[in-house]
């Protein structure tokens, strides 16, 4: 298997839990050897997730509003708090080995994902940004990018493999819809926010996907010659 060889795929709806078990299985096989490390990009149902913090009290609606509502939940085993995932938001889940020459540092993992978004952010003249105490990328006050991950330990090789990822809010719509039922990331003092709403026009998410794949590039070095699979999900 070459080491360097990244499977790029594009989904343009995926229900949630089965991209959760799809993950699992490409996590087992990349430890094995067996598949190569994955960029998965996709767009979700609309779907609540409760990470690893486990606050359900930052859930704001019961079981028949979700149902009135059509909105599915899961709990889930990323870090993190909830977030709102739903059509108009760029996901992506990085399956990468992390550590296998030497010391793994978990945190610059979350700062490169961060960077990728903000370089792109950069490429249409907005500033993206950092806040100190939370994870993700913020225009402002606004989060526009929720960044949840697992660190899968290794069966097969040192170190890691990753799973689960960032969700980019892209359609204006998004940041008003489902984000109103919970508190997302458990943060209260601080709103949410979308491309559109910076750029202030229209964005279809397939080719924000598209223009994202040479900023993830320039962060996590893979031969850009092995990309493959465009809407193979």
């Amino acid at each position: 298997m070459n080491d360097h060889r990244l499977r790029i795929s594009y989904a343009p709806l995926m229900e949630y839990g089965a991209a959760w078990e799809l993950q699992k299985e490409l996590v087992q096989g990349i430890d094995r050897g067996v598949q190569p490390e994955q960029l998965i990009l996709l767009q979700h149902p609309p779907t609540y997730t409760i990470g690893s913090q486990n606050h359900p009290e930052h859930l704001l609606l019961d079981s028949v509003q979700l149902q009135e509502q059509g909105i599915a939940l899961f709990e889930i085993d990323r870090g993190g708090d909830i977030t709102y995932h739903g059509p108009g938001q760029l996901v992506g889940y990085p399956l990468l080995k992390l550590g296998e020459q030497g010391r793994v540092d978990l945190h610059g993992y979350l700062r490169t994902l961060e960077a990728v978004i903000i370089d792109y952010l950069a490429s249409h003249g907005i500033v993206g940004s950092r806040k100190p105490e939370y994870t993700g990328v913020w225009v402002g006050d606004e989060k526009i990018c929720a960044i949840g991950v697992k660190f899968n330990k290794s069966k097969h090789r040192r170190g890691f493999i990753t799973s689960h990822g960032f969700a980019f809010n892209i359609s204006a719509g998004i940041a008003r819809q489902g984000f109103q039922g919970i508190v997302p990331c458990g943060i209260t003092e601080y709103g949410v926010t979308s491309l559109e709403e910076c750029v202030g026009r229209v964005m279809d998410v397939e080719e924000v996907a598209q223009s994202l794949i040479p900023y993830f590039l320039q962060h996590f070095p893979f031969d850009s010659e092995a990309i493959s699979s465009w809407n193979e999900h």
